[in-house]
């Protein structure tokens, strides 16, 4: 492809995207445009047909880690960390759009809440939600990645956590990325020593909820607290 033709196929792939946004884009001409921002010279297209085959889909490829997508996609590591921010800025992109210090007040505003957090995670992780008087966050921390069963959540990190960031109460918060929303032993175990640890310093362990995917599981809704 000849530069002239060349930045003349990107100037239309972009004014069709500010025109029509990606809805109507496949998976490949969706990953072509964005690799336009990191591979100026050479017809992305034909490496988004690639990095598609080699990955599948590009859900699995935005989850994929820099080194993997740099060796087994042959591109640049500037291209490798470009196509793996996508989770995390849609992470950023949904929990802004709840404000700086959202109001959950009732199981089904936290299950909704909580569901931002792992958006795109594909291993599991722990977070604690530290609520104010109000129930407002004043924080959301990610205090443990990997499953409670292989590594335990420690209560002592969770009040820890909690004192830190002055909570007048806290909601646990962890996903399945397998996609099952039934609690395992190993959940109900812990929460009941977390809720035990934190109750001997006053704050209260008002919810805990699983993320499978889009949806979730509330402790507090099933009686389970």
């Amino acid at each position: 492809m000849s530069d002239k033709l060349h930045s003349g196929h990107r100037k239309r792939v972009k004014d069709r995207f500010i025109l029509e946004g990606l809805d109507a884009f496949e998976d490949h001409q969706v990953l072509e445009l964005l690799l336009f921002y990191s591979i100026p010279m050479k017809d992305t297209n034909e490496i988004a047909h690639r990095m598609l085959r080699e990955f599948g889909s590009l859900s699995t490829l935005f989850e994929a880690s820099v080194e993997d997508i740099c060796k087994r996609c042959h591109v640049t590591e500037n291209t490798a960390v470009l196509v793996s921010m996508i989770p995390s800025l849609t992470r950023k992109y949904s929990k802004g759009k709840w404000g700086e210090k959202p109001h959950l007040n009732s199981s089904s505003k936290a299950g909704e809440y909580a569901v931002t957090l792992f958006s795109g995670r594909i291993y599991e992780a722990f977070y604690v939600i530290c609520l104010d008087s109000q129930n407002r966050v004043n924080h959301a921390a990610l205090v443990h990645e990997g499953t409670i069963n292989e590594a335990p959540v420690y209560p002592r990190l969770i009040v820890e956590t909690a004192l830190r960031h002055q909570a007048n109460s806290i909601i646990l918060s962890h996903n399945h990325p397998g996609g099952s929303l039934k609690p395992s032993g190993a959940d109900l175990e812990v929460t009941k020593r977390i809720s035990a640890a934190a109750e001997a310093i006053s704050i209260k362990v008002v919810d805990h909820i699983i993320v499978a995917g889009e949806s979730y599981y509330s402790f507090a809704e099933n009686a389970r607290m």
